[in-house]
């Protein structure tokens, strides 16, 4: 009898992103298929590890998802969660490039949304720092933020980086910060 334990392994191993299998060739554990090394970042957005981690990614996902949609669009949306998924792939990559343990969960499409939110959703305006635009400095200090507190909380849960994929995080929300005055740009560009 398999428990619901040893299919989410499964389902973490064969769907997951594991960074160090851009470096060296990895075989599949017995009776298990390995998806293809590109394919990885987008699965591993529909294996998560609990109902807590699906429910943060979810909350997140409808709190910051519907309001971007209405300015931005369905394909801004697809466009922030799929890129998202492989930036935030390349971040869990930068910090561990050789961990052979799976990456799951949307968390570096999540964190894109997420980022692309507080972009265009601020209450308040930035000051500029002399040369530096406003735009420069709202984006230098939401990354920074960010940083501090996926660092903040991989230190609080006292497994470093991977147990918490801050890369991913750091890379998924570094995307969003990017894309999201394109995004809006590309949304009303007729108008």
């Amino acid at each position: 009898m398999i428990t619901l334990l040893a299919v989410e392994a499964y389902a973490a191993i064969g769907g997951g992103f594991i960074p160090a299998s851009l470096s060296v060739t990895l075989t599949a554990p017995h009776g298990m298929i390995l998806l293809p090394f590109w394919l990885t970042p987008l699965t591993a957005t529909l294996v998560h590890g609990g109902f807590l981690h699906l429910g943060l990614n979810m909350v997140m996902m409808v709190y910051c998802g519907r309001m971007l949609e209405r300015a931005l669009g369905w394909r801004a949306i697809v466009t922030l969660y799929l890129v998202g998924a492989y930036a935030g792939a390349a971040g869990h990559w930068a910090f561990e490039p050789m961990s052979t343990a799976p990456m799951i969960g949307a968390s570096g499409a999540i964190s894109a949304i997420l980022a692309a939110y507080a972009m265009l959703f601020a209450e308040r305006p930035v000051p500029a720092m002399g040369p530096i635009p406003s735009r420069v400095v709202r984006v230098v200090w939401l990354a920074s933020a960010w940083i501090v507190i996926q660092l903040m909380t991989g230190l609080a849960s006292g497994g470093g980086s991977s147990a918490v994929a801050i890369g991913a995080h750091i890379g998924g929300f570094a995307a969003g910060l990017l894309l999201a005055r394109p995004l809006l740009l590309w949304r009303y560009r007729g108008a």
